[in-house]
């Protein structure tokens, strides 16, 4: 049976110090599975897993020079069920170490969202999409158009 390709199962984040990286998580609230070792950290959420791993080992595995690795020319989202929920993530978040970009606020588009970025500049964004509705596991489907 052929899987889908249209799939994401393991998000790699590079960060210039695993210890720190996970504390910050663990601050926030993230728990780490015990599939965990030295030199990375996972992070079983709905579907994936989120992994942090040092960045110049990620460099290496990728066979690239770490200082081409970059970040924050792509966001991490989490969608929250209201508001209230996407305040208190974000609040949360900041209160574990992370730096505002730009505070929870209705936007054009109809939601409300901010963002922030981790310790390794890695942003985050959290947000309410009233067009979207969450499962009950917290799981986003987008809806049918129709």
């Amino acid at each position: 049976m052929a899987l889908p390709r249209q799939r994401v199962t393991l998000i790699t984040l590079g960060v210039a110090d695993l210890a720190r990286a996970q504390e910050f998580y663990a601050a926030w609230g993230w728990q780490p599975h015990d599939a965990s070792q030295e030199g990375v950290a996972f992070y079983q959420m709905n579907g994936a897993v989120l992994a942090l791993f040092g960045k110049a080992d990620l460099a290496a595995d990728q066979g690239r020079a770490e200082d081409e690795l970059g970040t924050g020319a792509m966001t991490l989202a989490q969608n929250c069920a209201d508001d209230v929920e996407t305040d208190e993530v974000f609040a949360a978040a900041l209160a574990a170490g992370a730096v505002c970009l730009k505070q929870p606020e209705k936007v054009f588009w109809g939601g409300y969202s901010g963002y922030f970025a981790v310790p390794d500049g890695h942003v985050w964004e959290i947000a309410t999409n009233p067009f979207w509705p969450l499962a009950d596991d917290g799981a986003l489907t987008l809806p049918d158009p129709g």
